[in-house]
């Protein structure tokens, strides 16, 4: 759980109590638009466990689920973009993370303007 004990966001978005457009599932991960793009592609990409905060935790903690991140943010890019892609993973505050259940923004075609904040 989060710092506070509540679940976050994204825990939420796996148990079916917040809505989201989910584009891919398995029992590891979960992807799904973000609901303030800021490409023409949009994803989250989020282990469904909340047990790493931030991707250096993650990498650390389950090198394996890392790399099924990894593969499956190029799968969604193949179906969804033309297979090239930027992976964002904020870590920290001042980097933009405000949401500390790990997660990578898999983003397909030009940027718009802002920041990639969760």
């Amino acid at each position: 759980m989060s710092a506070n004990d509540e679940p976050s966001i994204f825990t939420r978005i796996v148990a079916r109590e917040v809505p989201a457009d989910v584009v891919f599932e398995n029992d590891r991960i979960i992807a799904f638009r973000d609901i303030a793009p800021k490409a023409p592609l949009h994803l989250l990409v989020v282990p469904k466990t909340e047990a790493y905060r931030n991707v250096t935790e993650l990498a650390a903690g389950d090198p394996a689920l890392l790399a099924e991140l990894v593969a499956t943010a190029q799968q969604l890019a193949d179906e969804h973009s033309d297979g090239e892609f930027r992976l964002v993973f904020n870590t920290g505050p001042s980097a933009g993370q405000t949401v500390f259940h790990v997660h990578a923004h898999l983003l397909g075609g030009q940027l718009s303007e802002g920041t990639l904040g969760h």
